[in-house]
């Protein structure tokens, strides 16, 4: 992961163009809500050190998607929400579980978080598998547009997960 620079939006296009990301995020098939999305990061950044960041391939460097935190609004609080989107070819390989996992480790040993967030429409069964396996708990609420699912952990359920996570055995075993 690594921020956003303004090169970037050609790269990201095809990450809201498919007919599955447009569902969902039908603005950004508009060349200024691309922009206004890169802008609205790199201001992130300068306001709170983090926001979504470009991911790339380790050993090609090649623009897969973004992933990252960020403020949203739910039910008149200000949340910390992880979030990912990736390109229609790289999804479904796991690249937005270990995306959102790296996340919640920045937010909970960085940032020092209470709680994170997922947002997610429930329509899009691609992003609640996801959230399922980065989060530990799920509410339904009512969006400004229609009801949504809120994803969360807090910082005590991930302590938890973290001690009950894989532990190795004297002969190797889990």
């Amino acid at each position: 992961m690594r921020p956003y620079v303004s090169a970037d939006l050609e790269p990201l296009r095809p990450v809201f163009a498919d007919p599955y990301a447009a569902k969902f995020y039908p603005a950004m098939l508009q060349q200024e809500a691309l922009e206004r999305w890169i802008n609205w990061n790199l201001q992130n950044y300068k306001d709170n050190g983090f926001g979504l960041w470009a991911l790339e391939l380790l050993e090609s460097g090649l623009f897969i998607g973004d992933a990252g935190i960020t403020y949203q609004i739910v039910e008149g609080e200000r949340i910390l929400e992880i979030g990912w989107h990736i390109h229609p070819s790289f999804r479904s390989r796991g690249y937005a579980s270990e995306a959102g996992t790296a996340c919640l480790q920045y937010g909970f040993n960085t940032l020092h978080a209470q709680t994170l967030g997922s947002i997610v429409d429930p329509e899009n069964a691609a992003s609640i598998k996801v959230a399922s396996r980065v989060h530990t708990q799920k509410r339904e609420y009512q969006g400004k547009n229609g009801a949504l699912l809120l994803f969360s952990t807090t910082s005590s359920q991930h302590a938890t997960r973290a001690n009950h996570s894989f532990q190795p055995t004297a002969d190797g075993g889990g």
